[in-house]
């Protein structure tokens, strides 16, 4: 029989966000092995369990019930990672929730009490949209001259410059040039994050659309000076807030009380300062749009919704640790932590780990000379292969840095996994990641 709870079961909603190929889908799809693995007895998540001191926990997947939000298709992400040979689940492309009702027993003289029981929801929110948080405190003229000032010298913005700076001093409020300008501007944003590994592209909506038809006020592209065609532009940039905001407050962000911001801080470094500068900047924005004070909201948004409870906790994590040895890992921990420092007066922290592991630690002899590497299988081989990609330092890095670059990250598949799935995940602090985020939850 489920545990008899008092005052009725509450809900703990966990937003799993990030930037551009961060492994979201990977971290949602291990977390949930892992917690239905530990849920059967399997040591699938040790932190966690040591932090329950031998207390038994029951996890199951949660009824959709008459909830609108999408689900997140955790059986077939897992099938992905369980194939023979195994691959990466598809991306996600939308919001999605997993939930599970989770019950923890008791110890000591209360261990006759019901269970602590909860429902722990884990939502699947676009780490594009998130990066939409800071534009909400910009008018147009403000966004559009840093926006432009970012992009001018890339050489994939080429097309869209060479629209604008044709366009006359006194262009009217044409829906032609504005939805031209619009598909310029949209594309030079795909092709920045696809090829180039760019992430700090705005607005993020325009990389991934709500569903539904687009509205008219969604075709605008950042534009500088004065005349009717920047009046109609600014009046769209509007109306984008307006929307941004109302979903922020609504029951997908609006009902999130802990995050996690991921992040490929590894293959930042690898494609350069550029690249590099682009995710340091993408995550320091992030961060800003996340101080809280009192009730831990955004200023905005605690005006718009003063009854939510707000995001109390806060983890900023940098993927794929397992690409470098654990002697490293400390490093990458440091970088972001330097990189995500929030101001807040709520609990946050940072973390490097792997959610879905791909290597085993080695030593490797390089040059003659023994260095702390990993080992795996590159997609598509039939032999395991040997990576050193270079020291992580542990501060943003300065210009000597880049005079050594970073070597290769090599496309690694997942591990097998054991009991094809059942047996949980293998990976690299995802359980300390559980354990922050559930602190104030666990008996």
């Amino acid at each position: 029989m489920p545990p008899v709870v008092p005052f009725g079961r509450p809900t703990v909603r966990v937003g799993i966000t990030g930037l551009a190929r961060a492994g979201k889908t990977a971290m949602l799809t291990s977390l949930a092995a892992n917690l239905l693995a530990m849920s059967a007895g399997l040591p699938a998540l040790p932190s966690l369990s040591k932090r329950l001191q031998g207390r038994s926990v029951r996890v199951s997947v949660a009824s959709a019930g008459a909830a609108d939000m999408p689900r997140f298709d955790y059986p077939a992400h897992l099938a992905a990672l369980a194939a023979d040979p195994p691959h990466w689940p598809a991306r996600t492309n939308a919001i999605s929730l997993l939930a599970f009702d989770v019950e923890i027993s008791r110890a000591g003289l209360a261990a006759a009490l019901p269970p602590t029981a909860f429902r722990l929801e884990l939502v699947d929110y676009p780490g594009e949209w998130l990066l939409d948080l800071p534009m909400l405190d910009q008018d147009f003229s403000t966004w559009s001259a840093a926006t432009l000032k970012r992009l001018e010298t890339i050489d994939i913005a080429a097309s869209f410059f060479g629209f604008t700076s044709g366009l006359p001093a006194r262009a009217g409020a044409d829906e032609t040039l504005a939805s031209t300008g619009h598909e310029l501007y949209r594309t030079m944003l795909g092709r920045l994050r696809d090829e180039r590994g760019l992430a700090l592209l705005q607005p993020g909506r325009f990389l991934m659309p709500p569903p539904g038809p687009t509205p008219p006020w969604m075709r605008f592209f950042p534009m500088t000076g004065r005349n009717p065609l920047v009046s109609l532009l600014s009046d769209r940039f509007d109306r984008y807030r307006d929307a941004a905001r109302r979903e922020l407050g609504g029951p997908g962000f609006g009902r999130i009380d802990r995050l996690v911001v991921l992040a490929d801080v590894l293959g930042a470094l690898h494609a350069g300062p550029a690249a590099f500068a682009d995710a340091a900047a993408a995550l320091e924005a992030a961060a800003s749009a996340l101080r809280w004070s009192g009730t831990a909201l955004p200023a905005w948004l605690a005006r718009l919704v003063p009854a939510l409870g707000g995001i109390r906790r806060v983890a900023f994590a940098a993927g794929k640790s397992d690409h470098v040895a654990e002697r490293q890992r400390a490093n990458l921990k440091s970088l972001v932590a330097g990189l995500t420092q929030t101001g807040a007066r709520g609990p946050t922290a940072a973390f490097a780990l792997a959610s879905v592991r791909c290597t085993e630690d080695i030593v490797w002899q390089l040059e003659g000379h023994p260095v702390s590497a990993v080992r795996g299988r590159v997609i598509g081989a039939d032999r395991l292969a040997r990576s050193y990609p270079g020291e992580v330092p542990s501060d943003p890095p300065d210009a000597s840095f880049w005079t050594h670059p970073f070597l290769s990250l090599p496309d690694f598949e997942p591990v097998r996994l054991p009991l094809g799935g059942r047996g949980g995940v293998p990976h690299i602090r995802l359980d300390d990641l559980l354990v922050f985020l559930l602190e104030d939850l666990l008996p």
